[in-house]
């Protein structure tokens, strides 16, 4: 028998993957790059490797959290993990509190790790949870680092959500005494400067920003409740590259992993020149699997890694950090943001 909790992750990718065609709100197209017309630099010269804190990527880009917890969930971890493995990126599992809950549940996320011996794993569960169901976590998929997720707006509009908030202090908890890095996840809301700063002050040194403009939790849990009565909080939250632009306001920043609505590798170049450390996808990578097949995804991100390398080339960064120093214009909306929030241009 399918618990209410196994179901209710077959009904998000269900949603997640009806909602996949919805206006493009992160925010990229009001950014633009200036274009280099004398790169000096050949393709064989551009370097993707980078440092996402200890871990040594060969581009910084993830396979973000998404799945996991029922039959058909566990079968996309089973691919999913697959895929990780073929293009050699990260990969983190899906919010893994089902399973914790339900033990018989652990196999749709360990498979991730049978398929993916050697690969980075990023184990995921509520910001809520203690310290023993922590360890649970990484210990069900011999994780390398553990992804909190904070996601007061998501469980606003559950019809089953939590209803408190108090989270800080666990979390300091957590990182104190896990002996894995803790990244702290937003899931589709975006961050503040403020929010990273409490996080900081607590032992934090990596957040995944997860702006809107991605999968919309707040629209899929409200397509969930009887009424449908609060549809009004379809745009809620910062874009992802406000998120980006919040960042500017540190004085110290943690690892940034930037991730909502993510789709194009012009998209991700963007993030990389706007601070992010790393990029991660979650709704474009589902999006293909279920409308293709593996196979058919493979073929389509090593083209996406190489079209990401070409574009490195096309505004003259010979190396990942160098495209912080890319020129970049913003639109009207995105300066006024700027200006209202004490951002400098």
């Amino acid at each position: 028998m399918t618990s209410k909790q196994s179901h209710r992750k077959d009904e998000h990718v269900s949603l997640a993957e009806k909602s996949y065609q919805q206006p493009d709100d992160q925010g990229f197209k009001q950014v633009r790059l200036i274009h280099e017309s004398l790169p000096e630099l050949a393709l064989t010269d551009i370097n993707t490797q980078v440092k996402l804190g200890t871990f040594q990527l060969p581009f910084p880009v993830m396979i973000e959290a998404m799945t996991g917890g029922s039959e058909r969930t566990g079968r996309l971890n089973d691919l999913l993990s697959q895929l990780a493995k073929a293009v050699n990126l990260p990969m983190a599992v899906g919010s893994q509190s089902v399973a914790i809950r339900e033990p018989e549940l652990a196999a749709t996320f360990s498979v991730a790790r049978l398929n993916d011996p050697v690969g980075i794993l990023f184990a995921n569960m509520g910001a809520n949870h203690s310290l023993k169901a922590a360890k649970t976590a990484i210990d069900m998929i011999q994780a390398n680092a553990l992804q909190l997720h904070i996601n007061a707006a998501q469980e606003t509009v559950m019809p089953e959500g939590d209803q408190d908030f108090r989270w800080l202090k666990n979390i300091q908890q957590l990182v104190a005494d896990l002996n894995v890095p803790v990244i702290v996840k937003e899931v589709g809301f975006g961050m503040t400067a403020e929010t990273v700063q409490q996080l900081m002050s607590v032992g934090v040194q990596a957040v995944d920003i997860s702006g809107r403009g991605g999968t919309d939790f707040a629209k899929i849990e409200n397509f969930r409740r009887g009424d449908k009565d609060m549809a009004y909080l379809a745009d809620w939250g910062l874009t992802t590259v406000e998120s980006l632009l919040e960042m500017r306001r540190l004085k110290t920043k943690p690892v940034i992993i930037a991730s909502g609505g993510i789709k194009t590798p012009l998209d991700a170049i963007k993030a990389l020149v706007l601070g992010a450390d790393c990029v991660a996808m979650a709704g474009e990578v589902l999006h293909h699997l279920i409308q293709t097949d593996l196979d058919a995804t493979i073929v389509w991100f090593q083209e996406w890694l190489q079209q990401f390398k070409q574009l490195m080339l096309l505004v003259g960064a010979k190396n990942v950090g160098a495209l912080t120093q890319v020129p970049v214009v913003f639109d009207q909306p995105l300066v006024d943001y700027m200006q209202q929030r004490g951002i400098e241009i």
